[in-house]
């Protein structure tokens, strides 16, 4: 039962995450699997994978469709590439160690962190006034 119990709360804090600031996927479900129910790297990655398979984000996407901040056509064309590469990353991830495949993955968590901490004036004031963020229409266009 106590299993079960963290699975729900993984999966409701990962779903807030991702609705507030579009991530919440692998970025808390893959270190939260590993640290509060001793997953393996490759169990939690494919798990996350797993879990990213369902229409998990869809609710969340029909409230920003709603408000125009959805572009189909590119959420078509990156769906398409990470079809791809999710193949190819997943065949890698299954070559190394589990202690490699964490490195890699921490490695990436710093640094989109520090991207994310330490962006250029310049793009952080776009993304707050929203210029440099495409709005759609009603017709997704």
């Amino acid at each position: 039962m106590q299993t079960f119990i963290i699975l729900i709360i993984i999966g409701v804090c990962a779903g807030i995450l991702s609705g507030l600031v579009g991530v919440g996927g692998g970025i808390l479900i893959v270190p939260a699997l590993v640290f509060f129910l001793g997953f393996s790297q490759k169990m939690a990655q494919g798990t996350s994978l797993g879990i990213l398979l369902l229409p998990v984000g869809i609710l969340g996407v029909m409230e920003y469709y709603k408000q125009g901040y959805v572009d189909i056509k590119i959420v078509l064309l990156i769906s398409l590439g990470f079809i791809i590469g999710s193949l190819f990353g997943s065949k890698i991830a299954l070559s190394l160690s589990n202690d490699t495949i964490k490195k890699a993955f921490a490695l990436v968590m710093v640094l989109v962190g520090l991207k994310i901490l330490f962006l250029d004036k310049k793009i952080q004031e776009k993304a707050n006034t929203g210029t440099n963020t495409p709005k759609v229409d009603s017709t997704g266009k």
